[in-house]
């Protein structure tokens, strides 16, 4: 994943069959084949995750060439079947080089002969690194919007299941008001949502072709970009050659959207960890773990992991945007370091996407418990003041009573102990009794938190009508992202298809 340097580029395109330099690599002169920085130097190892992509891109590219008349189609078959063999050999059988491309293109020779160097002609491996990043990490995302989707399914399969499960809400993790199991599951199946339209929108600007560009200022020869970004199954180009071969915000949009996701994952791992705590939910033993030493415990380990994950991701982003920072147009070395941990961090955030809807899915919520729960630190109290408010009291007053009462009502006070608690406070702040604005019979209803959820049926609200709603329009989101897609697997599926059949044309 280097860059060309110029004088070895124009010598390659200029005498495609010239012998290989005496390195023994087919790209560095001898006075730049040795010393004691050719491995810091080398990205062969980490370029197995682009060595499936650098196969591709060879093959569009040589198809490319013969079709256009640049190479010969008899010398495009032997090129085309040296990399078939190269791909069978594997990533580890390649001969050393500085990268994966180098590597590929010296076996290709090793095999085919000198003519082998012709697969080389118009292009750098500024453009073909940019190609070959972009074709694998089009996979990486497609993968995390499916896991982004089977959590989503997760949730909502739940959240149909507590649409009438009371529980208490919190804010700064005090009791606040009471909601449902269904309500508060949603509310992640919307940033998950979000995160899922985040990554098919980094997609469609992953999807687009940068070969072509050459090292960066374009080529002599009649090359057809558009035709490589067909058979490489891309939706377009990179127009602007320079941009082409020099941009990497791909990258850093990609990292940004992974991390959001992986902060909308860190959230649920943490309510569920703290939900555990206070055992108003239990972990599946297949996403829990025990202690070495302390056989009682039941430990949320994987969700603990999820978390971590998190400032794993956060890290990779802010690291990728950190590199790319007041880099000059238009190919610099620091790029070969920005993309191989992006790769790495993808897999880790579809992992613990994968694993926290499992959680989900298989957790038991304690509906009694959380009942109980529910109505802890007089959590109606809003309840309360909004019934007021509606009884003709300004809200600014109402909550001043319930403020008061407040200062009185117990966890334990039955429901006929509070509303006496609340006349009292009504007569102490408006020197009038609850009876003047609402009934008692009403207050009483209002600090029932199966009552007061029921109350709040505005639109994505906890009342049960209101998340038979959210349920609904989940569902059509989750299958309109599942059909966007399997669109996009389809079309890449096809090119594949395409690239094959041309391949076997000439081999």
């Amino acid at each position: 994943m280097t860059d060309d340097d110029p004088d070895a580029a124009t010598d390659a395109d200029a005498s495609a069959g010239d012998e290989p330099a005496e390195s023994g690599t087919a790209v560095r002169r001898e006075r730049f084949s040795g010393g004691p920085a050719r491995e810091f130097l080398s990205s062969l190892a980490a370029d197995a995750a682009i060595f499936e992509a650098d196969l591709a891109v060879d093959r569009a590219h040589v198809v490319m060439l013969a079709e256009q008349g640049i190479v010969d189609g008899g010398v495009a078959g032997e090129i085309l079947a040296a990399l078939d063999d190269i791909e069978a050999a594997g990533h580890g059988e390649l001969p050393d080089g500085e990268d994966v491309h180098e590597a590929i293109e010296t076996a290709v020779i090793d095999r085919v002969g000198p003519d082998g160097g012709r697969m080389h002609t118009a292009r750098s491996r500024n453009d073909e690194v940019a190609t070959c990043i972009r074709y694998r990490l089009r996979e990486d995302l497609l993968a995390a919007v499916e896991a982004t989707l089977t959590a989503r399914e997760a949730l909502v399969d739940v959240a149909s299941e507590h649409a009438e499960t009371v529980m208490p809400g919190y804010t700064h993790l005090q009791p606040a008001q009471p909601t449902t199991v269904a309500h508060y599951l949603l509310s992640y199946e919307g940033g998950l949502a979000r995160d899922t339209e985040r990554l098919l929108d980094a997609y469609d600007r992953v999807n687009r072709s940068p070969l072509g560009a050459a090292a960066f200022a374009g080529t002599p020869f009649d090359v057809d970009r558009d035709r490589t970004a067909e058979l490489l199954g891309f939706d377009g180009t990179v127009r602007n050659s320079m941009d082409a071969a020099a941009a990497r915000d791909f990258l850093a949009e990609s990292a940004t959207a992974l991390a959001t996701l992986a902060t909308t994952l860190s959230g649920l791992a943490e309510d569920l960890i703290v939900f555990s705590n206070k055992g108003v939910v239990e972990l599946s033993d297949a996403y829990s773990s025990t202690s070495s030493i302390m056989p009682q415990k039941k430990n949320p380990d994987t969700l603990e992991l999820t978390r971590g994950v998190a400032g794993d991701a956060i890290g990779e982003a802010t690291g990728t945007l950190s590199l790319l920072k007041g880099l000059p147009r238009a190919y610099n070395r620091d790029l070969q370091r920005a993309h191989a941990s992006v790769f790495e961090i993808a897999g880790d955030v579809r992992e613990a996407t994968e694993v926290a809807a499992g959680a989900v899915a298989t957790a038991d919520w304690d509906e009694t418990a959380l009942a109980a729960a529910a109505g802890e630190g007089f959590s109606t109290a809003t309840g309360v003041a909004d019934l007021l408010a509606m009884g003709g009291l300004p809200f600014r007053t109402a909550h001043e009573i319930v403020a008061a009462a407040a200062e009185t009502v117990a966890d334990g006070d039955s429901p006929e102990a509070a509303a006496a608690k609340v006349d009292e406070a009504a007569r102490k702040v408006t020197g009038e009794p609850l009876s003047a604005y609402v009934s008692r019979e009403d207050v009483k209803s209002a600090l029932d938190p199966a009552e007061s959820v029921a109350s709040r049926d505005s639109a994505g609200g906890p009342a049960p009508e209101a998340v038979a709603d959210e349920l609904a329009a989940a569902g059509a989101g989750i299958a309109e992202n599942d059909d966007a897609l399997a669109a996009e697997r389809d079309a890449l599926a096809a090119a594949n298809e395409a690239l094959d059949a041309e391949v076997d044309r000439y081999v």
